[in-house]
C-alpha cells in the first residue's frame, strides 16, 4: 500500500468533483480525501495499490461530466499517513 496525493486544477469546484472521486475510488478499492482548497483547486490523497491509483489518476485528468480539468500535479504525501475510508472535505 502506497500514498500519493494530486492536485487537480481547472473547473473543478461546484460540479461534483469531490463526491465523484468519492464513488471512483471506492470502485477501485482505494481509502482517502477530496478537499476543495482556497485557490480553486482540489486535492486529492489516496492510499491504495499502485496500479489502482495511476488508473484513478487517469479519470481525475478527466473528472466528472461538468468538469473542465486543467492539470493534475502529483504532491508530496506523508507516507505514514493513515487514510480509513474516503473523506469529503
Amino acid at each position: 500500500m502506497v500514498n500519493r496525493a494530486f492536485v487537480v486544477s481547472g473547473l473543478v469546484q461546484g460540479v461534483f468533483f469531490r463526491d465523484s472521486t468519492r464513488k471512483e475510488a471506492y470502485k477501485l478499492g482505494l481509502k482517502g480525501s477530496a478537499v476543495n482548497l482556497p485557490d480553486g483547486t482540489v486535492k486529492v490523497c489516496l492510499r491504495g495499490e499502485d496500479k489502482q491509483i495511476d488508473i484513478i489518476k487517469d479519470w481525475l485528468s478527466i473528472g466528472p461530466e461538468f468538469a473542465n480539468v486543467e492539470s493534475v500535479i502529483e504532491v508530496d504525501i506523508d507516507q505514514q499517513l493513515e487514510l480509513n475510508g474516503f473523506k469529503v472535505g
